[in-house]
């Protein structure tokens, strides 16, 4: 692993691994495939009581955040590479599409994890759950990428999401708005007619992927919102309103249906929220 170094103010982490700076570390690492395998191994760690946890320790990077391979080329969104879905190639495009956003995805829960001081230890064992099964995630869709005959790297791919960690790194509250309950959500709202493309065009062993990464992302956003809510009530804020006032700030994109309403009220958006995203005198399903 690359080394970031930092100031301990725990004596124990000097004789034991520490959660946030191995969260740095891994986040420094730019092998796609090695980062996945050892953040899997670091949350066994946690899990085991193999590490301990400073969560007021100040890290700072030795490394550019984030770590990540020479490939995918990185390009506009409208510009990445899109296939028709009728060819292997064009369900590989979409696969490595979603390994990316994965990959984005893993980096997004490590920078959680390591970049936010003072918070409960449960925020930092949630991100790193999300960071394992981002992981998980990651290793399915590549595997299933190299069953098609590609390899991650093998076309193109876009940073909106890394853009947006970057863009709310000053604040916590920021980053838990518009990255879990903003960019993260709208992959409910994808996910279905994603997963029917692939089903209509035979592989069926992808529309199970889709399936699991569904169920897990529900959960993600729901951290995601158990912590917005936290910092809200922490903060003496209303949290419709100052969701309103962090997208305007932050220049987060603006919300379009379809929306996977089920999903979303899984993931715990509030019934006002949910009467937001449908519009007035909309109906919304169950």
């Amino acid at each position: 692993m690359t080394s970031a170094s930092h100031p301990s103010t725990s004596p124990s982490a000097e004789t034991t691994p520490e959660l946030r700076q191995a969260a740095l570390t891994l986040l420094c690492m730019s092998d796609a495939s090695l980062k996945a395998t050892e953040v899997r191994t670091l949350q066994q760690q946690w899990l085991d009581k193999a590490l301990v946890l400073d969560s007021p320790a100040m890290l700072t990077p030795s490394l550019p955040l984030p770590g990540r391979p020479l490939k995918p080329e990185l390009v506009a969104p409208q510009k990445v590479q899109r296939r028709p879905m009728n060819t292997a190639e064009g369900r590989a495009a979409l696969i490595h599409a979603l390994a990316h956003i994965e990959f984005n995805a893993i980096n997004l829960a490590l920078d959680a994890i390591w970049r936010f001081t003072g918070m409960p230890d449960n925020y930092y064992a949630d991100w790193l759950r999300i960071a394992a099964e981002e992981s998980l995630h990651f290793q399915m869709l590549n595997a299933h990428l190299q069953h098609l005959g590609y390899q991650y790297g093998d076309f193109t791919g876009h940073d909106s999401l890394w853009e947006m960690v970057a863009k709310t790194s000053d604040d916590v509250l920021a980053r838990m708005a518009l990255v879990p309950r903003t960019l993260e959500a709208r992959g409910l709202d994808a996910s279905p007619p994603l997963r029917a493309k692939l089903a209509q065009a035979g592989d069926h062993q992808a529309a199970a992927i889709l399936d699991i990464l569904l169920r897990d992302e529900i959960g993600h956003v729901a951290i995601g919102n158990h912590w917005y809510g936290w910092l809200c009530e922490q903060r003496g804020l209303e949290p419709i309103a100052t969701y309103d006032r962090l997208t305007e700030q932050y220049h987060a994109p603006k919300l379009r249906g379809p929306f996977n309403f089920p999903a979303r009220r899984a993931a715990g958006f509030s019934e006002a929220e949910l009467a937001r995203l449908a519009g007035p005198g909309a109906s919304i399903p169950a």
